[in-house]
């Protein structure tokens, strides 16, 4: 992580879970850290759990990541503010719990499109201007899931496995056109099995199923963007031992 050090990265949906973890641990390893998230506040609040120095690296901005406006908005705050992105995770994500096949479920179809999928671009897109324009060799990593990799038989998913084989998709479409363009330029899809986050609320889990923690996938990120220059961790798939799916 050494090369890294004073860089900035720039996580979303860092308010809870595995963003939190996430851009606690990266200001920890000394990266100056931009949490993006709808409910700021809550991003504010995880410099408690840091040491002052980490803490002082880690800053909090409204942004929610189905808007591109906000997405625009908050890219060119941070390249006048901080001078640029050097990584970014994308880890914003949502579920909604209802049928794929139910009516009336358009606006929650929207919803999870927006921001699994279209913001994740969106975000991408902008971190790339910036890692071009200061010729900067950074790394772009997606949260993604093992729903990317199969379709789990569990019930209510909806659209967001189709969201997440997506993104498995546009991980290998940004990795030919980062080496065509000629740039050192990383990407990494990180599939965690399931991980005990606010995004399970309300979701019925089976008694003693395994559940890995958000440090587990905070670790797997550390690990993708220390990897020296020439070595790239495409994918990574994560699951608790004992998980069925």
């Amino acid at each position: 992580m050494d090369r890294w050090n004073g860089k900035v990265a720039v996580v979303t949906g860092a308010s809870s879970g595995i963003g939190a973890e996430i851009a606690k641990d990266l200001a920890k390893a000394g990266m100056i850290t931009i949490g993006l998230a709808r409910r700021v506040e809550r991003v504010e609040q995880l410099k408690q759990q840091l040491p002052k120095e980490a803490a002082n690296r880690l800053h909090a901005m409204k942004c929610d990541v189905s808007i591109e406006t906000d997405i625009e908005r908050t890219f060119q705050r941070i390249a006048d503010t901080y001078g640029g992105v050097d990584v970014l995770v994308n880890n914003a994500g949502i579920v909604r719990q209802n049928n794929l096949l139910d009516l009336g479920t358009a606006a929650d179809l929207r919803a999870v499109l927006d921001t699994n999928v279209t913001g994740l671009v969106l975000c991408s897109q902008w971190a790339y201007k910036s890692m071009v324009d200061r010729k900067v060799d950074g790394h772009i990593v997606h949260i993604s899931s093992i729903a990317g990799h199969s379709v789990p038989n569990f019930p209510k998913l909806n659209i967001y496995p189709g969201t997440k084989h997506a993104v498995r998709a546009i991980t290998e479409t940004m990795r030919h056109e980062m080496r065509d363009a000629g740039t050192k330029i990383k990407v990494t899809s990180v599939s965690p099995g399931a991980v005990k986050t606010e995004i399970l609320d309300g979701v019925p889990i089976p008694e003693g199923m395994p559940l890995l923690e958000a440090e587990d996938i905070s670790a797997a990120v550390l690990y993708a963007i220390g990897t020296p220059p020439h070595v790239q961790v495409h994918e990574l798939i994560i699951k608790p031992v004992g998980e069925v799916m």
